[in-house]
């Protein structure tokens, strides 16, 4: 199972850490289903650490209503360039917000923190052309293998 995240910018494609956080990778694959992400924006961009969506409020401050526990003890759990990991407010506050990494010298002190589900394994360089406010197009869950 794989996932392709469209944006203005062209369309990335993610691998699921499946067997090291499967709860967060079902609650992303539940919301992509419902078209949750759709029109949403990368609300919060920083050059050279992450580029952040999944607010529904556009904000930052908004999720789907619900939180999710973090999952940091799989085999997968640096931070990363293109690593998807899981934003949130504190420890099991997740919930729709996620967050692209640009490299791991700005990003490991995430590591253990938040939990990391996926990774972006085509189209990398879309990460640094993303800008805050660029929207989240759509994103696509293909049931096949990558």
């Amino acid at each position: 199972m794989y996932a392709e995240i469209e944006t203005e910018k062209g369309t990335m494609k993610m691998v699921f850490y499946t067997e090291d956080a499967p709860g967060t990778v079902a609650n992303f694959v539940k919301l992509v289903k419902s078209g949750f992400y759709n029109g949403l924006t990368f609300h919060r961009v920083i050059p050279d650490f992450v580029i952040q969506g999944g607010c529904p409020n556009g904000t930052g401050s908004g999720g789907p209503g619900y939180t999710i526990p973090c999952e940091l003890n799989g085999n997968n759990q640096y931070h990363d360039r293109g690593v998807v990991s899981m934003a949130h407010a504190g420890r099991n506050t997740g919930g729709s917000q996620f967050f692209i990494c640009h490299n791991r010298k700005n990003t490991q002190h995430l590591d253990g923190n938040h939990t990391c589900f996926g990774k972006i394994v085509e189209h990398v360089d879309l990460i640094d052309a993303i800008r805050a406010g660029d929207k989240i197009l759509q994103i696509t869950i293909h049931e096949d293998v990558v």
